[in-house]
């Protein structure tokens, strides 16, 4: 078996070392063949930097590491007559407190690449002008010059937080990354490619180079990162098998599971892809498990939601917005639910004309959302604990135990974010956990006499649960009678009865004492 690829991002490493490799050179030979100048955002974690080395070794003609794949005769052909290629990785210049760092560390970048193809250029000037004579004297010595940049939104984001010094590396980053068009109109440059998660237009690449084709969204490259279905099949039949024998599960029932975890990426409200980094550590591992919210969850996302008005998690299932809610904004006016599209937490689930419908794209990104939300907002990092802790309850119907360990939840909660709480926040709390536990539950369940606000299904019982909400601790004798003569007037667990054990329970979120009782 072929090893996997986790956090290989290199090309050459893939193809020298015995890794598995999804051909994506198809696609990748198409984009070049078919323009000059682009530019992909993804989600951390999809394969932009592995799509930047590869175009890097196709352009350098490195024919060896192309056997078999589909791009073999392109390389070939692009040997007799190689381009030079700068490849800048933006995620790669480090950590820094300030804009002289940035620019001192960018300088420092380029010198390597003076060295690697031995110019005659001196680190005496700007960062933007050495820029610009590297891609001058590369022209002269070896030909036009291919320009690849990864993560070109990194140094901004990084520091989202913080406006004033977002905006200072922002109008550093126009300028420099201004060089571009300037070299590209001199008829210096063959080939730009340039990634990152989000677009921000007053940067430079964007308003400067105004023939940089955003392919973000465009159903002809849809799949040039991420695994189709086809290719999941195609390319893991060893890894199923393996996968498959562990977990006592047929070939369909795994691919199902599978299918549910880690696939429905869209980005353009059609074609659907798996998340390589989960798929992949799924089959190292063959367990179910949410690889993503620790190694695709960038930093600059619970900064950025922190600060903004972001609501509960379900606030954003078929959540509608018009199709440039990615491409008008900027660091100061970018919408959540652009940030959270762009990060990979939501996903294009239709597209109806101008009016695109987002949503979660599986379960482990949902899951990961309520973390994002309880980590952040609620401030409960042991969510797992909690989850599994309300799970062993539920199984053996302790409820007052529930209620306990939502009590030593809530006690992590600042006390500022208390402030305009009603029943449907410590509901909202609640289902979080539930989710995190994965529990399967209906929220806001409609019969022809009402809606039950909680239904949780176990495989022999089902357990309904009502919220009130009291304002102080005189309120809770009147709401606990009114939740109970609610649940039995409107006969919530009608549908249930007579296959399922039924419980019911009422939840008095008591606002005085900032808890919750039977």
């Amino acid at each position: 078996m072929q090893k996997l690829p986790i956090g290989i991002q290199t090309f050459e490493d893939i193809r020298t070392e015995n890794y598995l490799y999804v051909d994506k050179t198809k696609q990748i030979s198409n984009l070049i063949e078919n323009g000059k100048c682009y530019f992909l955002s993804r989600p951390r974690r999809f394969g932009k930097s592995l799509t930047i080395s590869t175009l890097e070794a196709m352009f350098k003609g490195k024919v060896e590491l192309f056997k078999r794949l589909d791009a073999e005769e392109w390389v070939k052909e692009q040997a007799k007559h190689p381009n030079p290629v700068i490849k800048l990785d933006m995620s790669g210049l480090g950590n820094y407190t300030n804009i002289n760092e940035l620019k001192s560390a960018l300088i420092d970048y380029l010198g390597e690449i003076i060295d690697d193809y031995n110019l005659n250029i001196q680190l005496k000037e700007n960062a933007g002008r050495i820029f610009a004579k590297i891609i001058k004297e590369l022209h002269k010595k070896l030909g036009k010059v291919v320009v690849l940049i990864d993560e070109y939104d990194k140094p901004i984001t990084d520091n989202i937080d913080n406006f004033k010094k977002a905006n200072e590396i922002r109008n550093f980053l126009r300028s420099f990354y201004g060089i571009l068009k300037n070299s590209s109109t001199s008829d210096n440059l063959h080939f730009i490619f340039i990634t990152g998660i989000s677009k921000f237009s007053k940067t430079g690449v964007f308003s400067s180079l105004n023939n940089l084709e955003d392919i973000s969204m465009d159903e002809e490259y849809s799949n040039i990162v991420g695994y189709t279905q086809q290719e999941l099949e195609g390319n893991f039949g060893e890894w199923l098998e393996k996968a498959s024998q562990k977990l006592s599960m047929s070939r369909k029932e795994l691919l199902d599971k599978i299918k549910e975890y880690y696939d429905g990426f869209s980005f353009d409200g059609i074609v659907r892809v798996y998340n390589p980094f989960s798929v992949l550590n799924f089959f190292k591992k063959s367990e179910f498990g949410n690889y993503w919210y620790n190694s695709a969850t960038p930093s600059f996302l619970a900064k950025y939601l922190k600060n903004h008005k972001i609501k509960a998690p379900k606030e954003y299932i078929q959540k509608k917005v018009t199709s440039d809610f990615t491409l008008t904004h900027e660091i100061e006016t970018t919408s959540v639910e652009s940030f959270l599209y762009q990060a990979g937490y939501l996903t294009i689930s239709e597209k109806k004309g101008d009016i695109l419908i987002l949503d979660y794209p599986n379960e482990e990104v949902k899951i990961s959302m309520d973390r994002l939300y309880l980590d952040n907002f609620y401030n409960i990092k042991d969510y797992a604990e909690f989850s599994n802790d309300i799970w062993e309850s539920l199984e053996v119907e302790n409820i007052p135990q529930i209620v306990s360990i939502f009590n030593q939840a809530l006690k992590g909660v600042p006390y500022d974010d208390y402030n305009n709480r009603d029943e449907a926040w410590y509901r909202s709390l609640f289902l979080m956990l539930l989710s995190g536990a994965r529990i399967t539950y209906f929220a806001e369940v409609h019969t022809f006499q009402g809606r039950s606000d909680v239904v949780i299904v176990f495989k022999n019982k089902i357990i309904v649960i009502e919220f009130k909400f009291a304002k102080n601790s005189k309120g809770i004798s009147y709401q606990r009678k009114k939740g109970k003569e609610q649940i039995e007037s409107r006969d919530y667990a009608s549908t249930y009865k007579a296959t399922k054990k039924v419980i019911t329970a009422v939840f008095i979120a008591n606002d005085d004492k900032k808890q919750v009782s039977l």
